[in-house]
């Protein structure tokens, strides 16, 4: 059987984790997708994910809006917070991501993949990003409606994380 760290099997983590932030209502949507899509997927807020939260989880799917070409602020502080307590008890665990943009999206995933390099968690698909065309105050301040395509794009990645990991593919 997969061994996850240095002393948990997989059978004894929570198959997925889904760490999510929204201001506008898109990236919760999106995260709340791929937890229905992944069925046992644990879903928690990004002020609510703790280090032994992480260190629990078999595999990861980060969801978060882009603001000014980064990732939010509450999934930065997230990670920093999580960062070092982490640091060297992740490697090789599955991880994706979803962006939710206004525009490309580009900046925010790039962060993102470093701070996973970091952790060395493998990227095991491609990041998705959901870009709303939002370019105006009123539009990137407005709440986000998700496309019905984008929702199940999201629930179809939820669920191939969580059999992935549960099958020990990942």
């Amino acid at each position: 059987m997969p061994v996850l760290g240095k002393h948990r099997r997989m059978t004894d983590a929570p198959p997925l984790l889904i760490a999510w932030h929204s201001r506008t209502g898109g990236s919760e949507a999106l995260a709340r997708a791929a937890a229905e899509g992944a069925g046992t997927a644990k879903l928690v807020a990004a002020a609510d994910v703790t280090p032994d939260a992480l260190q629990a989880a078999a595999g990861y799917l980060f969801v978060a809006p882009e603001n000014l070409a980064a990732l939010s602020g509450a999934m930065k502080e997230m990670f920093d917070r999580c960062y070092y307590p982490c640091l060297g008890r992740l490697e090789g665990r599955p991880y994706a991501t979803i962006i939710c943009a206004g525009s490309d999206g580009e900046g925010a995933q790039r962060q993102l993949d470093r701070i996973a390099t970091g952790w060395r968690l493998k990227r095991v698909a491609q990041g998705v990003i959901v870009n709303t065309a939002a370019q105006s105050a009123e539009a990137i301040l407005a709440p986000k409606t998700i496309s019905a395509a984008r929702l199940t794009e999201a629930r179809d990645l939820g669920a191939a994380l969580a059999e992935g990991i549960v099958a020990g593919i990942f």
